[in-house]
């Protein structure tokens, strides 16, 4: 309540975008949802209370509404948030989608098909995915 409507629209898309990626596998663990609350209070500007409220939110609108509307929500995400929000956004997902120490393939896939929802270059996503190169399981799987 105490944001403005536009910020908390921004909020709310942005914490929904991470809930995608922290349910590409069907699950959503408590480390993820730590860590999406971490990222959410971080880039949102809002304290712990706030940032599990919204991401509460966002992981029920993923229990009720799944994929229906992940795809309209991140681009009006990307209608709206600038190219450093957008690219801010993609290091977020890997970081929630590494909070278990490994990036799943599901997982990875998922903040591909974002990618390309915010309009970003796939040099983009390569930048973000270089910072959790070693949680990657298809790039450990590709060292041995």
């Amino acid at each position: 309540e105490r944001l403005d409507p536009e910020r908390a629209q921004y909020v709310a898309r942005f914490a929904y975008v991470l809930g995608r990626v922290a349910n590409a596998d069907l699950e959503v663990t408590d480390v993820e949802t730590r860590a999406m609350e971490r990222e959410v209070r971080a880039l949102g500007g809002l304290d712990e209370s706030e940032a599990v409220l919204v991401v509460e939110i966002a992981k029920a609108q993923h229990r009720l509404f799944g994929s229906t509307d992940s795809y309209s929500i991140t681009r009006d995400f990307a209608r709206t948030a600038t190219a450093g929000q957008k690219r801010a956004v993609v290091t977020c997902l890997f970081a929630v989608s590494a909070a278990d120490q490994n990036v799943s393939g599901e997982e990875e896939s998922e903040i591909r098909r974002i990618v390309k929802e915010l309009d970003l270059a796939h040099d983009d996503f390569i930048e973000a995915r270089a910072n959790y190169h070693d949680h990657v399981a298809r790039l450990r799987e590709e060292r041995s």
